[in-house]
């Protein structure tokens, strides 16, 4: 049986480089005891980390050499000392590689806490052999099926009747929609899927078993007491606490080393099922173990452990079947972090690393790292002066001319389409009153992310968002269903305190502007403003040069509100969705906003890695947190109003809100399609479209005239007076990524004409020579159409 068959390998890579990390925790004990250790991703990490530089290792001491007399003897006697030849002893140099990889004596706690596991084991192994093996039935994908055994035949099993080829790629089952072990014996009668490293669930399992394959190198490295160490979208870390010790980036080759040898061995994952006491005894030596297991798992209950190799861990699950199928293992960076994303608890060490199930993957990831670094934001932003950042100010851009007119560009392109598309452009206040953040909710579950002040001895807060401020809008008068939809928009500047260590360049800032707008509307009306925003979307992505995909979020297990309106807002959703892509969007169960069901946008870069910026959110929460009301037309005379006491106040209905955002924050959009052009901009979007150079001093005026006829235009047009030869100047402005340069001498001024230089042409030279009109007006519709191709028509 087929698994999903495997995308293009830039897919593996899709992922956002720039991330951030975590804080620590005080348990009142010390930070850890030496030689001892902690486990795995039990809990998810907090994606806000404090990242710090590894400092310096220590300097090595030197020791006087040591010469057995000889040396002093020969100097007795006039003669200058000569050490003696010392003969190569090549197991003491192997035993000193293996000292300098693995800690001698190895840390105590490996061997008490395998000894543990082997007496658990033997008891488990007797229990499962005492299972009564019944006949199952194992249904596949295709609805094909295969008998076997409880307790005894497992999902490997299945694999390797199937195909050869199909067991030794898979990295995980799915049995009745839960990720399964291959090797774990099937209990029952199920639906089997499997999944290769190229699905999501593959991914994630492969970098959560490299995870404990890496944490075995630190434990083993170190001695050091391990924290959580999950997989994420790029890879996975592990972050510990070390004794006395800085990771550093000369430690990565031993790290990687231990973990090549751990894979050599194919260690097997091994599953057992535990109880909370047991737990405690097995732990008792890592405080930051114990604090997870007693604040994690309930008095009397079970949860499992994995071991591979020395490594033994509390963990979910699932693994792959054993370490040998980790063909290609890096240390990719190691910063600082907080235990538990808390900056009052302990400061701990964090590794990140990657891995594929293929060498020649590695080798293409770290092109793929190499490109991705040519494209960095920062770097273009620096090269080409678009913005800085300031340690006044940290976390608010600082945009520079050039910048600003790329940051302008965006917002009059969206002011087009919102007045193309019946939106009303707001302007609302910076700061309120706490008071409109408790009725709306934030205060009590956002405000720690929220920059407040006292004033005449109220909370005021600078607002992290718009929708509160809109309903006070909406609000400030009767409104009819005759006015619906009501559609706002707002680029009023935002504030969110985020953590000082997770701020990257412009993906994640304090300061900066969202294409924030709220449509309100009736129930009825759903439907088609959803497919309004749809091609909203299309427009706007499409322009850019950016495909998207999307995905429906329906109602979780906590949620606000009817279940009856839920079900009707899910079927305007779908129904949206269905003529807009009919079959190409996924389904997100359960991943709904308390509020209402939502549609996530993912846009692909040419990198292919996702970024998600829009959101389409239906909110039935805030219209009646804020009591908003609209008159109705009073033909259904069943609609009204719920009031406290249960009435119905007839005549009048709630509006439904939608969130929409389309480019989200500027400062990020801005990052990605830095990143997504490389610098080379389109010239619609591009804060140099042209440079006019002379050929010499004398045709300086006539160059001049070129520029302020191009710059009246409306173009952003610059004259290049420098000494600098020809060549030169031509080389600097290309380097520059001037979309166009415009070489004018005599026989351009005699002719009225200029000859024109495209950056994005291969051959360089003169070329044809074209009156300037026809050149102005052909640049003025290059701009005015948006075209993504550098050319001229």
């Amino acid at each position: 049986m087929p698994v999903r068959p495997l995308r293009p390998i830039a897919h593996t890579f899709a992922h956002t480089l720039s991330r951030p990390i975590s804080r620590p925790f005080l348990l009142g004990i010390p930070l850890y005891t030496p030689r001892r250790t902690f486990a795995c991703p039990a809990i998810p990490p907090d994606p806000n980390a404090m990242s710090a530089p590894a400092p310096a290792p220590a300097q090595g001491v030197n020791h006087p050499q040591q010469d057995n007399g000889q040396a002093a003897a020969a100097a007795a006697n006039g003669k200058p000392g000569k050490a003696p030849k010392e003969k190569k002893d090549k197991k003491a140099a192997v035993g000193a590689a293996k000292a300098a990889l693995e800690l001698s004596p190895p840390p105590t706690y490996l061997a008490d806490r395998v000894a543990i596991w082997d007496r658990l084991k033997v008891i488990a192994d007797q229990e499962q052999a005492a299972k009564s093996r019944e006949p199952i039935t194992i249904t596949l994908p295709d609805g094909k099926t295969r008998e076997g055994l409880s307790w005894e035949t497992s999902p490997m099993d299945i694999a390797k009747s199937i195909s050869s080829s199909l067991a030794e790629r898979v990295v995980i089952a799915k049995v009745d929609d839960t990720l399964w072990d291959l090797t774990r014996p099937l209990e029952a009668s199920a639906r089997v899927e499997f999944f290769d490293f190229d699905s999501p669930e593959g991914q994630q399992v492969f970098w959560h078993s490299s995870a404990h394959l890496l944490g075995e190198a630190c434990e083993r490295h170190y001695g050091s007491a391990l924290a959580i160490g999950p997989p994420t979208e790029d890879g996975f870390f592990y972050e510990m606490a070390i004794d006395d010790r800085v990771v550093s980036q000369e430690d990565y080759a031993a790290l990687e080393a231990i973990a090549n040898s751990a894979v050599k061995e194919k260690q097997p994952f091994e599953r057992l099922v535990v109880t909370k006491q047991t737990l405690l005894d097995l732990f008792a030596y890592n405080k930051y173990k114990l604090h997870i297991i007693n604040s994690k798992i309930p008095d009397g209950s079970s949860t499992t452990i994995y071991r591979c190799g020395p490594m033994v861990d509390l963990c979910r699950g699932p693994h792959v079947p054993h370490t040998g199928k980790i063909k290609a293992f890096s240390i990719m960076k190691n910063s600082a972090s907080y235990f538990l994303g808390d900056a009052a608890n302990d400061s701990l060490q964090r590794i990140y690393g990657i891995s594929f199930p293929d060498k020649k993957q590695m080798t293409e990831y770290k092109h793929f790292l190499a490109e991705a670094a040519k494209r960095d934001h920062r770097k273009i932003g620096k090269e080409q002066e678009l913005f800085f950042f300031h340690d006044l100010s940290p976390g608010s851009c600082f945009f520079l001319p050039h910048g600003t007119r790329i940051y302008n560009t965006l917002l009059e392109f969206m002011k087009s389409e919102y007045h193309a598309r019946g939106y009303n452009e707001v302007i609302t206040p910076n700061m309120y009153n706490t008071k409109l953040w408790e009725t709306s909710g934030h205060w009590q579950n956002y405000s720690e992310n929220m920059f407040s002040l006292e004033i005449d001895k109220e909370r005021f807060a600078l607002k992290p968002m718009n929708c509160p401020g809109h309903c006070l809008l909406f609000d400030s008068r009767d409104r009819s269903y005759k006015e619906l939809p009501f559609r706002v928009a707002d680029f009023g500047v935002l504030h969110r305190n985020e953590a000082s260590g997770a701020l990257t360049g412009l993906t994640r800032v304090r300061r900066f502007q969202q294409d924030d707008a709220h449509i309100f509307c009736r129930r009825d009306q759903i439907e088609e403003e959803i497919s309004g925003v749809f091609d909203f979307l299309k427009k706007i992505y499409g322009t850019c040069g950016f495909t998207f995909k999307l995905k429906l979020s329906t109602r979780p297990e906590k949620f606000l509100g009817e279940i009856a309106d839920w079900d009707r807002a899910e079927e305007s959703l779908r129904n949206a969705l269905d003529k807009f892509v009919p079959g190409e969007w996924e389904l997100n169960p359960g991943d709904g906003a308390f509020y209402g069901p939502k549609i996530d946008i993912t846009i692909s870069d040419a990198l292919r890695r996702s970024h998600q910026c829009a959101t389409i959110q239906l909110d039935f929460q805030l219209p009646d947190r804020f009591k908003l009301r609209f008159r109705n037309s009073g033909e259904d005379e069943s609609a009204g109003i719920k009031k406290e006491d249960g009435t119905f106040e007839k005549g009048f209905e709630r509006p439904v809100i939608i969130h929409r955002a389309i480019l989200g924050s500027l400062e990020r959009f801005i990052a990605i399609v830095t990143e997504h052009f490389a610098g080379k901009w389109p010239f619609w979007l591009s804060p140099r479209q042209v440079v006019v150079i002379p050929v010499a001093a004398k045709y300086a005026p006539y160059a001049q005239s070129v520029q302020k006829r191009m710059w009246d235009a409306g173009l952003y047009a610059d004259v290049d007076l420098t000494d600098n030869t020809l060549n030169k100047k031509i080389r600097n402005n290309e380097l520059a990524q001037y979309n166009f340069i415009c070489v004018v001498g005599q026989e351009e001024e005699d002719s009225q004409s200029v000859n024109i230089r495209n950056r994005d042409e291969t051959v360089k030279g003169k070329s044809e020579t074209i009156p300037f009109d026809k050149v102005l007006a052909s640049m003025l519709a290059l701009k005015n159409e948006k075209r993504l191709e550098n050319k001229l028509l």
